[in-house]
């Protein structure tokens, strides 16, 4: 039996060898065939790795620069570069402060770091979500310069190999000062010193602890962070980046402690961005530039329409919409927009606080207009054949089962026509629209280049459809232009960065929309409503045409005149539509209205509003006749024949 079970023995010890073998082999075999496919992976992306060309020459988006009309420079646009710096040159804590924050093992690496990658890789998968990255700085300038930021198996292996190769051909110095040079830091900086010179108006040479740890910090996420965006965040996160700096050994706490207790702050030049004015103008601009041109990557020099003088003006006045007073009666936010009477837009505001909203109410923004619609209603009344001395009986009235009823519930009984504008009656303006027809009316608005309403409603006299300021504006604009049409613009021209004309503007406007006889009977009427009328506010000392709107229950309060030289609206209001505290278009309105326009017409000589074409001809029947055929061609968006646009003008598509 023992000889039994030693043979037994002898049998399954064999067995157990074979098995542990074969294992071995696959093993070895799976070994090298791996190898092999991580060659092949490395091999088929390293076969169209990028050109390293790119690491000695800086790409740098377009620029835009915008000038006034007199050539006068308004705002420039594009990524902002410093100059290059190399680390050595830098106070210590700043390159300091990039290392211990985001690769603290950078010196001792070969361009990847398996322990800092490791752990990334654990705090990943117990937090179930990419909380922390593993890439060195090697890795990260190779994915800034030479690739994408897309998340793929391709990029990840192309960056590996992209860094072996920085880590081979240079020193860690030289690495750290390209990536300093490289690193976009928010707000279109690129580089320490362009963001240095951006965020605290210093060079990168100068800049103090406290700063240094806030540029490091915004690498993590720079749009985010920019201090010119929440500088409450960014200095949260360099409260972080000192505290690196301790671990790291480059700070001690006392040092860190007394950064943080004066933490970094915006210390911005004359030339910082978010100093910069007309912003809402630019944008409306720029949102333009893409028709004229196409899509472009050539140095820009934009020079626009606008004035920087009026402007300026323009942004003071709207300053009033910010004091108590305006608290008080519920004013949340104002509109400005000035033109001349061809179109070519001279200022703009679009909001009180660009910084807190970009959205620009003075173009984008739809709302009633209330009585300041109503000079549409005045003006085919008198293209129907009524004059400013006409009379009619100012009281209540029912139509289609609608009563309005006027401000305040006053009516003044037997009124002229020139009365009735100029005290905003509702009850007239209804009986007008009655007279000569919802249709007529609505034409009338297509021509002066605002949406019709719906005719089949008597409201519509009172300006119960919504409109922009820009076209309101551009509406009364006809009025101060002899009653041709405009097309609102603010491009002149276009050139590259060496010079090139690559657009000037040659368009014209609409054509005539108005004959120049009932053009002089509606200036000398409006110019009644600021002299004596609801626009009392809006007197400036020389000859000026204006109307006042409210819409119901005091949402929007607007005011729209205009002189010889210049034509502006101005809009008040709340962005949620909410009513104001018993706000008219000739209270807050008038009186902004009024204070920007004495200061835009320093130094002007006041001239008359215009009186060309005279009465109207008396004896001929068929004059009607050609306005209402004029008028049925209105009605269709069209000029008077004769007065066409050459719609492959860009500028004669502008505001449209």
């Amino acid at each position: 039996m023992n000889k039994a079970a030693g043979d037994g023995r002898a049998t399954h010890e064999p067995s157990r060898r074979g098995w542990f073998a074969r294992l071995l082999y696959w093993l070895i075999v799976l070994a090298v065939w791996g190898v092999i496919a991580v060659m092949g992976v490395i091999i088929w992306y390293a076969y169209d790795l990028p050109s390293v060309d790119k690491l000695s020459a800086i790409q740098r988006k377009p620029s835009l620069t915008l000038l006034d009309y007199k050539g006068r420079e308004i705002a420039r646009f594009g990524d902002v570069y410093g100059e290059p710096v190399q680390a050595s040159q830098l106070p210590k804590h700043l390159p300091h402060a990039v290392v211990a924050t985001e690769d603290r093992r950078f010196y001792s690496h070969f361009g990847v770091d398996p322990i800092g990658l490791s752990r990334a890789m654990v705090t990943n998968l117990f937090a179930g979500r990419i909380v922390q990255g593993g890439s060195t700085i090697s890795q990260q300038l190779a994915k800034n310069v030479f690739l994408t930021h897309q998340r793929t198996l391709k990029r990840k292996v192309q960056e590996f190999l992209l860094a072996l190769w920085l880590e081979a051909n240079f020193s860690k110095d030289q690495i750290l000062t390209l990536y300093l040079n490289r690193v976009y830091l928010g707000a279109g900086a690129y580089g320490v010193d362009a963001a240095a010179r951006r965020y605290f108006n210093k060079p990168a040479a100068k800049v103090n602890l406290a700063e240094a740890a806030m540029l490091a910090g915004l690498l993590k996420a720079p749009s985010r962070l920019a201090p010119t965006r929440n500088l409450k965040a960014a200095r949260t996160r360099a409260a972080v980046v000192l505290n690196n700096m301790v671990a790291a050994g480059y700070i001690d706490a006392g040092t860190a402690k007394a950064a943080k207790a004066k933490p970094a702050g915006l210390r911005r030049g004359r030339a910082g961005v978010s100093a910069q004015p007309a912003r809402y103008f630019a944008d409306w601009v720029m949102d333009r530039l893409t028709d004229y041109l196409g899509p472009t990557e050539r140095n820009l020099v934009i020079r626009t329409t606008l004035d920087r003088d009026m402007q300026a003006a323009a942004e003071t006045a709207m300053m009033r919409i910010t004091g108590p007073s305006a608290r008080k009666q519920k004013i949340g936010q104002g509109a400005l927009l000035a033109m001349t009477p061809r179109g070519a837009v001279r200022a703009m505001v679009g909001g009180k606080d660009y910084g807190k909203s970009q959205y620009n109410r003075a173009t984008q923004a739809r709302r009633q207009p209330g009585s300041a619609y109503k000079p549409v209603v005045f003006l085919t009344g008198l293209e129907a054949g009524i004059r400013p001395d006409a009379t009619f009986m100012d009281k209540p009235i029912t139509v289609d089962g609608w009563s309005p009823k006027n401000y305040a519930g006053k009516y003044r009984g037997k009124i002229s026509y020139t009365d009735a504008l100029a005290f905003s009656s509702n009850s007239v303006a209804v009986q007008v629209q009655e007279k000569v027809g919802r249709d007529e009316v609505a034409a009338t608005a297509r021509r002066l280049g605002l949406s019709a309403a719906n005719p089949r409603h008597p409201s519509m006299a009172l300006g119960v459809v919504e409109t922009s300021l820009l076209r309101l504006t551009a509406a009364y604009a006809a009025f101060a232009n002899q009653g041709y049409g405009i097309l609102p613009h603010g491009i002149l021209e276009v050139r590259d960065g060496t010079g090139n004309v690559l657009y000037r503007r040659q368009g014209a406007g609409r054509g005539e929309v108005a004959r120049p006889w009932h053009v002089a009977e509606m200036n000398r009427m409006l110019e009644v409503t600021i002299q004596r009328g609801t626009g009392r506010n809006a007197r400036i000392g020389r000859p000026a045409a204006g109307k006042t709107g409210t819409s119901q229950d005091y949402r929007d309060a607007w005011f729209l005149g205009y002189t010889a030289q210049l034509v502006a609206g101005v809009w008040l209001g709340n962005d949620n539509g909410g009513p104001m505290n018993r706000v008219t278009g000739g209270g807050a309105p008038a009186r902004l209205w009024r204070d920007f326009m004495k200061a835009a017409h320093k130094g002007l000589s006041a001239k008359p509003l215009g009186r060309a074409g005279g009465k109207p001809p008396v004896g001929r029947p068929s004059e009607n006749l050609l306005d209402k055929l004029w008028r049925s061609l209105g009605s269709s968006g069209d000029a008077r024949p004769g007065q066409g646009r050459d719609l492959n003008d860009p500028a004669n598509r502008e505001g449209q």
